[in-house]
């Protein structure tokens, strides 16, 4: 039997998660399985099994699968809804508490610590990691639905329409009702969601790095549970994970697929349906194959890079060819608005916009939670050598401007052609179409719908090999280094969840899985957060 060091132990002693553990040559726990296979038997044999039990039975029972993911969403959002917007709060509240406290010096790898990539690379791989897929799914569709709802119209929230006037908006009033829109929209894509990355980012980071324990979910308890993750508590922090990250993947592959199949059908016409859904799917999987294949430096990073300069091309090109000055001036606009309506968008309780807080920010907070061990782990990953406070407002601030520009110039370019030209089609379209249809009143149509798709698919293979990369971790107790067909294991099935859903409901299928596996995983996230804090009172500083 061998054992780890850990310094948080006071005793000096050591327990490895199981008597025939092993450590690795980076002080990782692993376990020799079948086929030589470096797995936590216990983590990697629950979720795989439950996985794979998933996608059977979604697969054999697609007629009461449907009605089943429904229900389960609905009855979550409605009911949860003041827990989802309590939760998001208390991570934005506590990083910029740390942010701004002592703590903030502290540095993730130890004070002598350097960065390992760039500002660039970093940034690159964050950003196409974290929200890629949503902001080409949401970017105009979301903005446009908040408008039309504002305006005293209705909202199209999973093909049904249902009236929403959130926060009292004067119906008519064009200028004010975009305004309220973009907020809203801000509001989901800005400091919230990030908060949530980088929390739990921040506690692997700094348990990893600056207490050598295993890159895994159960490391981030150590200072509450001590010897206990070792055990149980920590078996079921970690399938948790795993099984969160997998249903939150499998949600952005989906509405990746059905964007990508609605683009191809608008240049190529390409049939529509759940078949031209399923082979996007498989053939965007087999391309996540070969990333996952050639590891994070040669694979991620790479692709991450190309899906940013790409994604910039496209953002300055609908800049300078859009209504320029509008989409500017916007800009500040729209992130005064996002401010002026922040309390109100984020209070809890006494809300009469149900559409909104319920199908709205309950879905996206428990999306963004159940993709935070994803997230969490991969920033994480890529951030030794930053402080605390660096590390908070480059998660935290810069891509949540990203976010503020990229919807200003998508969604407020789609408004003002709805209000200014009275271009009734865009709003009118589905969900996925309405990217393609913003972009088809402006030059070169067909090159940056082209563009657009291969946007996608790129947003869709990044997530889905760095996603593998992540379980692959988790479910090898924290092994960075896995072997190869356990990281091809993972990255099959997320492709094949995807598929189950998509044949077992389609959109609100992915929606539920996300909102199911994401609330018990919230419940974990703001315990961890108790844990991050006490660990980084007993860090020297910078």
């Amino acid at each position: 039997m061998s054992e780890i060091n850990d310094p948080m132990k006071p005793d000096g002693k050591v327990n490895p998660i199981d008597t025939d553990y092993k450590v690795g040559q980076d002080n990782i726990v692993v376990k020799l399985g079948p086929l030589g296979l470096d797995i936590h038997n216990r983590v990697f044999a629950i979720s795989g099994l439950t996985v794979i039990a998933f996608v059977l039975l979604t697969l054999m029972f697609q007629t009461a699968a449907e009605p089943m993911f429904s229900a389960m969403r609905g009855w979550l959002t409605s009911n949860l809804d003041w827990f989802f917007i309590s939760a998001g709060n208390v991570f934005v509240l506590v990083c910029l508490g740390l942010a701004i406290s002592p703590l903030g010096k502290v540095r993730l790898g130890g004070t002598e610590a350097k960065p390992d990539y760039s500002y660039l690379g970093w940034f690159s791989m964050l950003f196409a990691a974290g929200m890629g897929i949503g902001l080409m799914f949401y970017g105009v569709s979301e903005p446009l639905s908040h408008f039309g709802s504002a305006m005293g119209g209705t909202a199209l929230e999973d093909g049904v329409r249902t009236d929403w006037a959130p926060l009292g908006a004067a119906a008519g009033d064009a200028d004010a009702s975009r305004r309220l829109a973009m907020a809203a929209t801000i509001y989901h894509w800005g400091l919230h969601p990030w908060a949530i990355y980088a929390i739990l980012a921040l506690g692997l980071a700094l348990f990893s790095f600056n207490k050598g324990l295993p890159l895994t979910i159960r490391s981030v308890f150590y200072p509450l549970l001590g010897e206990r993750i070792w055990g149980w508590p920590g078996h079921v922090i970690d399938i948790l994970a795993v099984l969160a990250t997998m249903f939150g993947l499998a949600t952005s592959l989906g509405l990746g697929a059905s964007q990508a199949a609605a683009g191809l059908n608008h240049l190529f016409g390409v049939p529509l349906g759940e078949t031209t859904q399923i082979v996007l799917v498989i053939g965007i999987t087999a391309i996540a194959l070969i990333s996952v294949l050639a590891g994070l430096d040669a694979g991620v990073k790479r692709l991450s890079e190309i899906n940013m300069v790409l994604a910039i091309a496209l953002l300055v090109f609908v800049i300078a060819v859009g209504p320029t000055i509008a989409i500017m001036t916007g800009f500040f606009d729209n992130l005064g608005a996002y401010l002026q309506y922040l309390p109100a968008l984020a209070n809890p309780v006494g809300r009469d916009d149900a559409n909104f807080s319920q199908g709205w920010t309950a879905f996206y907070w428990a999306w963004w939670i159940s993709w935070s061990p994803f997230v969490g782990m991969f920033i994480a990953r890529v951030s030794r050598g930053r402080t605390v406070r660096e590390f908070i407002v480059s998660v935290l601030i810069v891509p949540s401007l990203a976010c503020v520009l990229w919807m200003t110039v998508f969604g407020g370019t789609a408004i003002l052609q709805l209000v200014n030209d009275g271009y009734q089609a865009v709003a009118g379209a589905d969900l996925p179409l309405q990217l393609f249809l913003m972009l088809e009143v402006l030059p070169l149509a067909q090159i940056t719908s082209f563009l657009a798709i291969v946007l996608v698919v790129v947003f869709f293979v990044t997530s889905s090999d760095s996603g593998s990369l992540v379980i692959d971790v988790i479910s090898a107790g924290g092994k960075i280094d896995a072997p190869t067909p356990q990281r091809v294991f993972w990255c099959v099935f997320e492709g094949l969840v995807a598929i189950a859903l998509i044949l077992g409901g389609g959109l609100v299928a992915l929606q539920a899985m996300a909102v199911s596996t994401g609330f018990p995983f919230a419940v974990v996230l703001l315990v961890a957060t108790v844990s991050v804090i006490k660990g980084l009172a007993s860090e020297p500083r910078a």
